[in-house]
């Protein structure tokens, strides 16, 4: 992903010293609704005190209970859902919801109502999706569940991206000196092992059948980072058969200096050779992964496929147009409804991608496309091809870190957003929150709900439940 050029930030004003909070008071801040399905939902927060007697500077963890109280009327919150163990970093599942139902809830902990995380940058909404409650500290807000997707459940696949391997600072801002990265505290092991690690557990732990990565699994191409990427996601599985992969920006060959490319993403998950674009079948699905960045480059600029790929492409979809199909490939699209400038770094070449959604309207199969780089959670459907979902997925590498989990139907699909939930997943993801001088929540976790979590219903009745895979590795059948 190309470093972005953010707004200068203004300086805040120093705020007059506060009266020292009472011993054992806590902060309840940061609360974000996560998760929204049919049946339940996923909601987090962060409980700290005060970094000094003024008030100001960090919050420090404050390790207590955490509970949520809801219903089906402000008035009656006359349900409860704990944790059940003590923690500064809460998370919280409803469940038994009925669909199509509102609900009213608060969280608290230690006597502190949560209030929520602020995206008044980009007008959000991350608590809810209705503003109610929004007005009054504490709440109570206000979500209502969501239909199932219709018909038969057939397979889930956990859909990520940008695990960056062997990166050692997370957000980095090229043109603002005063906006400094995000570091690991010393002696603790690298964020992007505890992310990905935490990726894969969370994703089995969900009823994820597959996995697909879409790029930047490494911070540089680095043959060894690639190779530990191989490693943690081997955990989920076998390459090929049960997570697949693609090339993202990061991932591009490096110069030994020799005029022969190190190529560590064709070594460690192409068996040295083979295109590293593909097409699969599973259980009645079709799986197309694009390497965008099929190309020479130094990373920052649009990405591409190569003209062989680009053919195959449309012949893959002119060969089977009614196949249900979901794309993914590291670049979107697009970029829609950004707070920071949008350069041509951010996405696919202009030209490439109007080809590509010109093949996606005469292809009707084609229902969802998966991207990365962008490392935010956004849901777009464009009016040339308004039967494809175009969904960015946040990094797994830092905040809010996690996965969208796909859940194919034969009537419909759902998407959801889960959070990678070990305990030092969500301390690092907690750290992350500084990314930007602090406004990355408002950029990567999702201007609406919907942005990460949805439904649509479809025709995917030729859909099969999956079957044991025999699968060959690579290739581009």
């Amino acid at each position: 992903m190309r470093r972005r050029r953010f707004p200068a930030v203004t300086p805040r004003r120093t705020a007059p010293a506060r009266t020292p909070r009472a011993p054992g008071t806590v902060s309840a801040v940061r609360l974000e609704l996560v998760t929204l399905r049919e049946d339940r939902a996923v909601i987090t927060w962060f409980t700290g005190t005060p970094a000094t007697e003024s008030g100001r500077g960090p919050m420090l963890p404050a390790v207590t209970e955490g509970e949520v109280v809801y219903g089906t009327h402000p008035a009656r919150l006359n349900r409860t859902a704990s944790e059940g163990r003590r923690t500064a970093h809460h998370t919280v599942e409803l469940r038994d919801l009925e669909p199509g139902q509102t609900y009213y809830y608060r969280a608290h902990s230690r006597g502190s109502a949560a209030t929520p995380a602020p995206l008044h940058l980009v007008r959000g909404n991350a608590v809810g999706t209705s503003p109610h409650g929004l007005g009054s500290p504490g709440g109570p807000y206000c979500f209502t569940t969501p239909e199932a997707p219709p018909g038969r459940h057939v397979m889930s696949i956990a859909l990520c991206n940008d695990l960056h391997l062997g990166e050692t600072t997370a957000g980095l801002v090229a043109g603002v000196p005063l906006l400094r990265g995000i570091s690991q505290e010393h002696g603790l092991t690298p964020y992007p092992e505890i992310m990905a690690r935490a990726l894969v557990d969370e994703a089995r732990r969900r009823g994820a059948d597959r996995l697909l990565a879409a790029g930047d699994l490494s911070a540089g191409g680095a043959p060894r980072d690639l190779l530990e990427a191989r490693r943690i996601l081997d955990g989920f599985g076998r390459h090929g058969r049960d997570y697949f992969v693609v090339r993202g920006n990061h991932d591009r060959p490096r110069d030994r200096g020799t005029g022969e490319p190190d190529d560590g993403f064709r070594d460690g998950f192409l068996g040295g050779d083979g295109p590293s674009y593909f097409a699969r079948r599973l259980g009645g699905l079709r799986i197309i992964g694009l390497d965008t960045y099929d190309k020479r480059g130094n990373g920052g600029d649009a990405g591409g496929l190569s003209l062989d790929q680009l053919h195959w492409f449309r012949a893959r979809l002119r060969e089977d147009r009614e196949r249900p199909t979901v794309v993914f490939g590291h670049h979107p699209l697009t970029v829609r409804n950004s707070p920071f400038p949008v350069t041509s770094g951010q996405r696919l070449d202009r030209r490439q991608a109007r080809s590509i959604l010109e093949a996606y309207a005469s292809t009707p199969g084609v229902f969802l496309h998966h991207s990365g780089h962008t490392h935010r959670n956004k849901r777009t459907v464009l009016p040339q091809a308004a039967h494809v979902t175009l969904q960015e997925v946040g990094a797994a590498k830092d905040y809010p870190g996690g996965f969208v989990l796909l859940r194919v139907h034969t009537g419909g699909y759902a998407l959801n957003y889960y959070r990678s939930n070990s305990e030092p997943a969500r301390e690092w993801s907690e750290r992350g929150r500084r990314i930007a001088a602090g406004l990355w929540p408002q950029y990567a976790f999702g201007r609406s709900v919907r942005d990460r979590n949805s439904v649509t219903a479809r025709d995917l009745s030729g859909m099969a439940p999956l079957l044991p895979a025999s699968g060959a590795v690579g290739g581009a059948g």
